[in-house]
């Protein structure tokens, strides 16, 4: 009796945990970096795009770069096991606005003028052999100037306009707010960030998935080390505000106006 209880149980577990897979395998990459922020360093190393992207399920992605799904879905299991990352998805606005002024507006920051001087250099004394790399420049170039008005207008207009929403909606104050007071800036803001994850795929693309040369000296290696690292942190920085920021502050500006 006992063994055949336990054939039973054995093939319960197993079906039990196929179904979940294959719920994760069809939920959005947004979705799942939502509900465990944890997963974003397995994404990151597929370059399976979770923010400007993120509306293509796990399947979808997977499918497009030739990926095998249970192997991705395995180790993103085992990233929500063992890691310990912040929750995310229970902060409020206030508490989100926070983090990514500290964690990500500082980086981008501190990171642009760095790594556009590297980028001079290799261009400088590399350009003739790794042409390419004058059009990396020339794009990172680019996109400092643009990320450097993108984050005065969070930083100016559109969060103290979620911050502003939110207090009124905490303390249940009715205002007759436009829509656009908050959808407008946000529209302009997720097509910039569309943007600007495109000049970083480009610039992926030129550098071979940052690859540096056999023969590449130090310079070269930090500078795409760089450049790797600051699009895997515009990737969580636009998953924080599109995904999680945004929503909630439309979501509140809508409750406050539907209550007049």
């Amino acid at each position: 009796m006992i063994t055949i209880i336990k054939t039973v149980i054995k093939p319960i577990h197993l079906y039990k945990k196929f179904i979940l897979m294959t719920n994760i395998a069809e939920q959005t990459l947004a979705s799942i970096v939502t509900s465990h922020h944890q997963t974003v360093p397995v994404l990151e190393k597929y370059n399976l795009d979770f923010c400007c992207k993120g509306k293509r399920t796990l399947a979808q992605a997977c499918t497009e770069k030739g990926l095998s799904i249970e192997a991705i879905l395995q180790e993103l299991e085992l990233s929500t096991a063992q890691s310990n990352a912040s929750d995310f998805s229970s902060m409020n606005a206030e508490q989100l606005i926070q983090h990514i002024l500290l964690r990500h507006h500082f980086y981008v920051k501190q990171s642009m003028p760095t790594i556009q001087d590297h980028l001079v250099k290799v261009a400088t004394k590399h350009g003739e052999r790794f042409s390419y790399m004058y059009e990396v420049l020339n794009l990172f170039m680019h996109l400092r100037g643009e990320m450097s008005m993108h984050l005065q207008k969070e930083e100016t207009i559109l969060f103290p306009r979620i911050k502003e929403v939110e207090s009124l909606h905490h303390f249940n104050q009715k205002r007759n707010i436009d829509a656009n007071y908050i959808f407008g800036p946000v529209e302009v803001m997720e097509k910039e960030h569309d943007e600007a994850g495109d000049v970083l795929y480009k610039i992926r693309e030129l550098t071979g998935n940052y690859s540096a040369p056999a023969d590449a000296c130090t310079t070269f290696k930090v500078c795409l080390a760089e450049l790797k690292e600051f699009e895997e942190d515009l990737h969580q920085h636009v998953h924080l505000e599109n995904n999680l920021l945004f929503p909630l502050a439309e979501k509140m500006l809508t409750g406050i106006r539907s209550s007049l």
